[in-house]
């Protein structure tokens, strides 16, 4: 066993004043409190950190996906900085990714592989009709990713790997799939993931690997907040309202919200 203290956000989604014209705006809201974890049942989850390439290179992906630039600064400095305090203290680290060619040969796959075995069946699906194969058509067309955008978003994928400071070091493991991750958690008897990468209200939730599927195992998904961004829209952009947001969800559905000084000064104080 081996307990740490780290200061967490948390939300407190409670009580509505119905004295107030909103009565919502009677929630506690963001409040910070030092709780202990077991280091042994905890991983740090680096999840879909690409290389996505520039702008130059694959335009049509950069104009889809305006998160880039922010995802590539992250992975930059602050990520590689703090996964350097994490292997300094022997916490697990996890990498999830998709999309094949950039990492079966890698031994922390071939290990996670021998854990996890075969994958359970793919879920039965009802086949798509006419109508339904044209709305699909329109939305790919208008909504995301734009059918201008397309073939520079296969290129990019057809040469996809890990940004260069982040690229697994000597066995760290690897999971393409909710069911390979949830083998090496129960392989390692980790129960509680706090995920970084991108982003926070898409990939990080949704994906193979993500936190619906991992919760769904009794796994306490927790992130770090400035080590993820967000899917932001037009109307969100500017101040990255999207990324509040998730951070709330995120911290009302699935675990807890670091800041990264808080967890790196943390993990520095174990004793080495």
């Amino acid at each position: 066993m081996k307990l740490i203290k780290i200061p967490t956000n948390y939300y407190q989604h409670f009580d509505a004043d119905f004295d107030l014209d909103v009565p919502g705006e009677g929630y506690g809201g963001w409040k910070k409190a030092d709780l202990t974890y077991d280091l042994d049942h905890t991983a740090i989850v680096v999840m879909h950190a690409w290389d996505c390439g520039t702008r130059e290179e694959f335009p049509g992906w950069h104009r889809a996906v305006e998160y880039v630039p922010r995802a590539d600064a992250i992975c930059e400095k602050p990520l590689p900085d703090f996964l350097q305090i994490v292997r300094e203290s022997e916490l697990q680290i996890i990498h999830v990714v998709a999309h094949s060619g950039y990492y079966e040969d890698l031994p922390g796959y071939k290990k996670v592989l021998s854990w996890a075995g075969d994958e359970p069946p793919t879920p039965e699906i009802i086949p798509p009709d006419s109508t339904m194969q044209e709305l699909r058509a329109f939305r790919s067309a208008n909504t995301f990713q734009g059918t201008h955008n397309q073939k520079d978003i296969q290129a990019g994928f057809a040469q996809l790997d890990f940004p260069e400071k982040l690229k697994p070091q000597d066995n760290e493991l690897i999971a393409a799939t909710s069911h390979q991750l949830f083998a090496a958690c129960k392989q390692l008897q980790i129960n509680h993931l706090i995920y970084t990468g991108f982003a926070i209200n898409g990939c990080l939730w949704t994906s193979p690997g993500g936190m619906i599927d991992m919760a769904r195992h009794g796994v306490l998904c927790s992130t770090i907040r400035q080590l993820t961004t967000a899917i932001e829209n037009k109307e969100s952009a500017r101040e990255e309202a999207n990324k509040q947001n998730a951070l709330w969800a995120t911290a009302l559905l699935y675990g807890f919200v670091f800041d990264v000084d808080d967890i790196s000064a943390s993990l520095k104080s174990l004793p080495r």
